[in-house]
């Protein structure tokens, strides 16, 4: 069966490396399967649970975001963070959901919300999503 090299890097590090037979990701345009011999394609992405598959199995790998570039024999994606659930602190991502939930719903109900206050508690609550569905913990949604 054909594979393709996939490689995460994150600022500090190599997360991930393997030769898989298909990534399934979402892009800034939208949800993308990655096969081999795929064309070449670069693209943003955003916080979420990759779906890394091989012939037998399947893997999450969760991102916080960041760039992906795909040639016909590698897959590059390079993200702000990443990591392998093996790795993700569990009562630590639900905190982060939690907080970032509260975080949202104090300022729409303020009366003069700060938008950019606003977007960084959307953007924590998306990145803590992303790290609870790679470990397949549930959350109220």
């Amino acid at each position: 069966m054909a594979s393709i090299k996939l490689e995460i890097v994150s600022p500090d590090r190599v997360v991930y490396s393997d030769d898989i037979a298909m990534l399934i990701v979402r892009s800034t345009g939208g949800e993308l399967g990655i096969l081999p011999h795929h064309a070449p394609l670069v693209t943003g992405l955003l916080p979420h649970a990759m779906h890394v598959k091989f012939p037998d199995r399947e893997e999450l790998i969760a991102v916080s975001g960041g760039f992906m570039e795909v040639q016909p024999e590698k897959i590059t994606v390079l993200a702000s963070a990443a990591e392998e659930p093996i790795n993700i602190d569990i009562n630590r991502a639900q905190r982060a959901y939690q907080r970032a939930k509260e975080r949202i719903n104090a300022f729409r109900s303020a009366s003069e919300p700060k938008e950019i206050d606003l977007q960084r508690a959307e953007a924590a609550l998306r990145r803590a999503i992303a790290r609870l569905d790679a470990t397949k913990t549930s959350y109220d949604k």
